[in-house]
């Protein structure tokens, strides 16, 4: 298997090995995981349990693993071609491989989660109107004030990572011609690009001070693409690294990935929410959240082929990879089902394990299903 089979719509990488495909595969396992671990602590109440509550909701990095995960992948064909004199991608297949990838099984979860919750009447759905089933529909829903009383369905409340994945893909082919055309004139040089790509880097650290000291943009800003840039940069910079043969070791970027984990866990990175209320805190967890999230990428992107690689790439983890955005994007609605119907556990009460154990149980064999059926094919 090659890259441009395994990940053809990841962006149409070329001639990696099998090893490479597997283990940036296995990785979106864990990526999932987390995503599902932290909601699981969340809706049974563990977020307040102090040190630990903060270990759990930091768990949360799933999302940046994810984003730099994108920016890796998608870029690495525009840096590539750059690199061997080669004409860039094009746009039209990038965007339709992208649209192709995401909205078939994007599509009939919002679909079957406004049709649920029709009937439910658990919680409230501010979302649950046409216009807000237009808004998930089309992934504009973030772009509005009081975000969280305007378009926010309680079965798809991580959808806005999802819009902001989205305003990335619309993003990078503006970004890949000013980085590889316009600074670095079409000429293979790695380190103009890395220049480039730490100035875009601080479009974070810039608009989060925009949001957090004015009040002229809406509620929602804090959830857009230039709130999180620096953790796709992440990736677009382990795409500049690799084409430079530097290589990424496990040994090193694994432990010191936990040690920033461990760190961004207390609170200097704010209290367990997806937008720190006070600057300071947003800074840290942004800049934290794009170190830990690149680290643990890094080896995996660079060539690294020790323990690391392949656990993440054996079976199991490959398996659960290839299902992971699936498994994002039903986890909410089945751990609410089977938090309600199957464990009976009040709201913010119960075991995060069996909750966790329980709501993969039912979300895999269903994740698979819906990337079976909406999966791309060639």
């Amino acid at each position: 298997m090659t890259l441009s089979k395994g990940l053809d719509a990841q962006g149409g990488l070329e001639s990696v090995s099998a090893s490479r495909v597997d283990s940036l595969t296995g990785i979106r396992a864990v990526a999932a995981i987390l995503v599902v671990l932290t909601h699981a602590a969340y809706t049974t109440g563990k977020y307040t349990h102090g040190y630990p509550g903060l270990v759990y909701s930091r768990m949360e990095i799933g999302v940046p693993i994810f984003f730099v995960l994108s920016g890796f992948l998608l870029f690495s064909p525009w840096v590539r071609a750059t690199a061997a004199g080669a004409a860039a991608p094009s746009v039209r297949r990038y965007a339709w491989h992208r649209v192709r990838r995401i909205m078939p099984a994007y599509v009939v979860t919002v679909l079957a989660a406004y049709l649920l919750y029709h009937f439910r009447t658990a919680g409230p759905n501010p979302g649950h109107t046409w216009m807000g089933l237009f808004r998930n529909l089309t992934l504009t829903q973030i772009y509005t004030d009081d975000y969280l009383f305007s378009y926010l369905h309680q079965g798809l409340t991580q959808m806005w990572s999802l819009a902001v994945e989205v305003a990335f893909y619309v993003a990078l082919p503006v970004l890949a011609y000013l980085l590889l055309v316009v600074l670095c004139r079409r000429r293979w040089q790695p380190r103009l690009l890395l220049a480039g790509l730490m100035v875009l880097a601080l479009v974070t650290p810039a608009w989060l001070t925009l949001v957090h000291v004015t009040d002229f943009l809406p509620d929602g800003a804090k959830l857009w693409l230039p709130t999180y840039l620096a953790w796709f940069v992440g990736g677009m910079v382990l795409a500049a690294l690799r084409e430079m043969g530097v290589r990424g070791y496990a040994m090193v970027c694994v432990p010191l990935a936990l040690v920033c984990y461990f760190i961004a866990s207390t609170p200097i990175a704010g209290e367990p929410t997806t937008s720190p209320a006070e600057l300071r805190e947003g800074l840290f967890k942004a800049g934290f959240y794009a170190i830990i999230s690149t680290l643990v990428v890094a080896p995996l992107a660079l060539a690294d082929r020790g323990w690391y690689a392949r656990f993440m790439a054996s079976r199991p983890m490959v398996f659960l990879g290839e299902i992971s955005y699936e498994i994002f994007l039903i986890h909410l609605v089945t751990m609410e089902l089977v938090m309600v119907n199957v464990l009976h556990y009040p709201i913010y009460t119960g075991s995060m394990f069996w909750l966790f154990v329980m709501t993969m149980l039912v979300t895999v064999p269903l994740a698979w299903l819906l990337h079976r059926f909406t999966r791309v094919r060639s």
